[in-house]
């Protein structure tokens, strides 16, 4: 038997795409929905009643909720945070329930793992849907769907909401340290698809997966998690008395780090349809004001010397930092009016701090210290950025064991 087959099919109009997917703090581009199947045809006579029964309730539930999540995406206004926050934890159980048992199809010695037939839309690659008869090809999706339910998870959270004390809405210090938890468990979902399924899959196989599954735009979107998650540490930091500035310039060097590295590793994607160009501006955005970030506490570190050479790289480094802002703006406003347009909240944690601090600070730097040196002789390159190792990583996570229905011999 064959290990699989691909089937893309282009619409014959294009996908609807929503007009507006309102606030946005996380980037993920869209929700990948399965398509129904019927295992009961597929499976008849291969297994027992009772398995097959509850892999297709299982699933059933997994396209209900998948449906209702990405039908919400065309509305932008929610009609509430907590609402919304409900109905992605019901989905991410309902696909954590149903792993275990599809594990069964792939299981050693399995000769179900080519008969199902999976389909599911796209939202990044120009096919709007891929089938492949490759139970892996299932799992693969699951995990991938189990990640961007995470990354919407985080993305509520980090919205701004009234808590009736008489002061605005804000982003929570709360709601920013359980965002770093939620982003490292996205990053673990998709670097167990690239360590523990993509190796199952025969190389060919693998070249006729949709973009969205692409090893490159799974590790890109994990590296992307962990960027946030240290951006989400920076802002807690940058509100903590007690963090030293070293430590600030170490997590913005670190995520510096990150968004390099997702450059890196993104694939190049269709930029025709929305989703993947607006994927890409988030990447520079990011990777912008990570640097003016980085810049700015390397900058304030350098000034700390007590000669000319040091403040000279101080300034050039404060520069750096005020010209990365403006850059990260403009990339910002570039992310938010491409379709599907999306609204930016109101700043907070490490954006808020850089847009108060950095003009004003780098123009009063370089007035000091022009009045002390020439401007020739101090003006120059921005200094190289130190070089830390990475402390984030993805939570650990390893494909779950068979649920019990494998337990028995359940093949006809």
């Amino acid at each position: 038997m064959g290990c699989g087959s691909s089937r893309q099919v282009d619409g014959d109009g294009p996908r609807r795409k929503p007009g507006s997917v309102g606030d946005v703090v996380v980037f993920l581009p869209g929700l990948r929905a399965p398509r129904s199947v019927d295992f009961s045809q597929a499976l008849a006579g291969r297994l027992d009643k009772s398995a097959v029964e509850r892999l297709s309730a299982l699933r059933a539930r997994v396209v209900e909720l998948a449906m209702q999540e990405s039908a919400a995406a065309l509305k932008p206004k929610r009609k509430t945070a907590a609402r919304h926050g409900s109905t992605t934890a019901n989905l991410l159980q309902a696909l954590e329930d149903y792993l275990p048992v599809l594990l069964g199809l792939v299981k050693e010695g399995s000769e179900l793992r080519h008969i199902v037939q999976f389909v599911w839309a796209n939202q990044e690659d120009n096919a709007e849907e891929t089938a492949m008869e490759d139970a892996w090809y299932e799992v693969l999706s699951v995990l991938q769907l189990m990640a961007m339910v995470c990354l919407l998870q985080a993305n509520s959270l980090l919205l701004p909401r009234a808590y009736g004390d008489g002061y605005g809405p804000r982003v929570s210090e709360e709601s920013r340290r359980a965002t770093v938890d939620v982003f490292l468990k996205a990053a673990g979902y998709l670097d167990c698809a690239i360590r523990q399924v993509l190796p199952h899959m025969p190389s060919e196989l693998r070249r006729q997966l949709p973009v969205d599954l692409a090893e490159g735009n799974l590790k890109a979107l994990s590296l992307q998690a962990l960027g946030q998650g240290v951006d989400m540490q920076l802002g807690l930091a940058i509100d903590s008395p007690k963090a030293t500035l070293a430590v600030k310039r170490r997590l913005a060097c670190e995520m510096v780090k990150y968004w390099h590295q997702v450059q890196e590793s993104i694939p190049e994607l269709p930029v025709s349809d929305g989703w993947g160009k607006k994927h890409l501006l988030f990447v520079k955005w990011k990777y912008v004001e990570a640097k003016a970030a980085a810049y700015y506490f390397h900058g304030l570190i350098l000034d700390e010397g007590n000669s000319e050479k040091f403040h000279g790289m101080a300034i050039a480094a404060l520069q750096a930092s005020e010209e990365f802002l403006k850059e990260s703006k403009r990339a910002s406003e570039a992310f938010h009016a491409t379709p599907p347009a999306s609204r930016s909240p109101t700043p907070f944690g490490t954006a808020k701090y850089m847009f108060d601090k950095i003009p004003k600070d780098a123009s009063s730097k370089v007035r000091i210290n022009q009045d002390l040196y020439t401007q020739e002789r101090v003006i120059g390159a921005p200094p190289p950025l130190p070089d830390f190792s990475l402390a984030l990583t993805p939570e650990d996570y390893d494909l779950p064991p068979l649920d019990s229905v494998w337990n028995k011999d359940n093949h006809q």
